[in-house]
C-alpha cells in the first residue's frame, strides 16, 4: 500500500490533492494551517496520517493541530519518537480516546544506526504505545538498507513496522519494504517535490510494486 505525503501546499490545494487517493499523510508543519482547517482536511472519507513535525511550530502548536485532527477523525497520528515526553504522552492520550492509530517514529538524517539500536528503537516505540513503528535513517551504503529491511521481518511486529531508506542510496528500501512486511511505503505526490530524501513520486512507485507483482 502506498500512502502519498501531501504539503508545502495551501489548505485548499491540500484538499484538492487529496481528492482521489485512498491514502495519504498531511504534513501540517509545511502548512498554513489553523485548527479549523485542519478539521476540514480530517474530516475528509480518507485514510490520512496527521503528522507536524518539529522545527516551525512550537509543542504548543503541534499539539493543538494533531489533537484538532484526531477530533476530526485523522486515522492515523504520526508523532516522534524522540518528542518531549510530556508532549508524546498527551498526543498518545487524545489518540486513546478517538481510537486512533499511533505512529511512532524515528527519524536519523545522518546514518544507519546498528541493528541493535534500530531493534531497541522498535521495541521503544510499542513500549511507548505505538500501533505502527516507523524508522526513517540516511542510508549511505548497502549494508544500511539490509539493516532497515530486515526490521519489518520481527516476528514479535509483524505488519507493524514501516522503514525508509533516506537518499538516494536507500530509495530501494521504498520498494522492497512493502513485499518484507512493512504495511505501506511512503511516495510523494504527483510531480510535487519530494518531502523526504530520495522520496519517489506515486506514480513510478505503484508501476514498480506492479511490475514485481505487488499491486
Amino acid at each position: 500500500m502506498i500512502c502519498v505525503s501531501v504539503g508545502n501546499v495551501s489548505v485548499g490545494e491540500c484538499i484538492s490533492r487529496l481528492k482521489g487517493l485512498d491514502f495519504a499523510e498531511v504534513r501540517l508543519d509545511t502548512m498554513d494551517a489553523d485548527p479549523a482547517a485542519v478539521k476540514r482536511i480530517f474530516s475528509l472519507p480518507l485514510r490520512l496520517i496527521a503528522t507536524c513535525r518539529p522545527g516551525s511550530h512550537t509543542d504548543a502548536q503541534r499539539h493543538e493541530l494533531l489533537v484538532s485532527a484526531i477530533g476530526a477523525g485523522t486515522s492515523f497520528v504520526d508523532i516522534e519518537t524522540e518528542a518531549d515526553p510530556q508532549f508524546r504522552e498527551a498526543v498518545i492520550g487524545a489518540a486513546r480516546e478517538h481510537r486512533t492509530q499511533v505512529i511512532l517514529s524515528y527519524h536519523n538524517y545522518r546514518t544507519t544506526p546498528h541493528r541493535r539500536i534500530l531493534r531497541r528503537t522498535v521495541a521503544d516505540a510499542f513500549l511507548s504505545g505505538a500501533h505502527i513503528a516507523k524508522i526513517a535513517c540516511m542510508v549511505r551504503r548497502p549494508a544500511d538498507n539490509l539493516r532497515l529491511l530486515e526490521l519489518p521481518g520481527i516476528r514479535t511486529y509483524a505488519g507493524r513496522i514501516v522503514v525508509v531508506g533516506m537518499g538516494q542510496a536507500g530509495r530501494i528500501t521504498r520498494v522492497a519494504s512493502v513485499f518484507l512486511g512493512s504495511p505501506f511505503t511512503y511516495a510523494s505526490c504527483g510531480g510535487d517535490a519530494p518531502l523526504a530524501p530520495g522520496q519517489i513520486s506515486a506514480g513510478p512507485l505503484r508501476a514498480a510494486m506492479e511490475l514485481i507483482g505487488h499491486e
